[in-house]
């Protein structure tokens, strides 16, 4: 299973969902916004391409009323606990403070937050902690392309992150070599 993961899209402050987004996210099986969306027309977009799992942001309070949104969603898949929400930082506090404070205990096998607008992948013990950064305003600059990560799940190996620079130029080739891994 090859889950795409985007944040932070903050549209309409980003005017779109620019057409590489989408492009780089076609042939996923799920996808998972992790929150400040802004409006929910960016779930409407990415919902045209697979089914989609969004966190409620700290800029969509406004959404919570959407079935599509949470401040948290738990999701079992291909053997994996996965935690999808919003703000999961910062990575230098204890470990099982993290937990207690933003999953009330809960210690999945893998979480996938935003907030940062910071891409990284970190493994904090046995936990696989995915931030995509920001789609659209990248490490808070000027709205421009991003990044989005690729979660490989396959049941019994352990679980596969990446991050896609979109505006480097051999993405698109990085997407296919990815998704040929699957």
């Amino acid at each position: 299973m090859r889950i795409g993961i985007l944040s932070d899209t903050h549209v309409p402050e980003a005017p779109e969902i620019f057409p590489e987004i989408l492009e780089a996210l076609e042939g996923v099986d799920l996808i998972f916004h992790a929150g400040d969306l802004v409006v929910a027309r960016v779930l409407d977009e990415l919902e045209q391409i697979a089914p989609i799992y969004a966190a409620e942001g700290n800029h969509d309070p406004h959404l919570k009323d959407d079935p599509r949104i949470k401040p948290v969603h738990f999701l079992e898949l291909e053997g994996f606990t996965i935690a999808l929400l919003h703000i999961f930082e910062p990575l230098n506090w204890e470990l099982e403070h993290l937990l207690n404070q933003y999953l009330g205990g809960a210690r999945p096998d893998i979480i996938v937050c935003g907030d940062t607008h910071y891409e990284r992948i970190d493994w904090l013990e046995e936990i696989l902690v995915v931030n995509p950064g920001s789609a659209t305003l990248p490490r808070n600059m000027s709205p421009r392309l991003g990044h989005v990560a690729y979660l490989t799940l396959e049941k019994g190996k352990p679980p596969q992150a990446e991050i896609v620079d979109l505006a480097a130029d051999d993405w698109r080739e990085r997407v296919r070599r990815i998704a040929s891994a699957a």
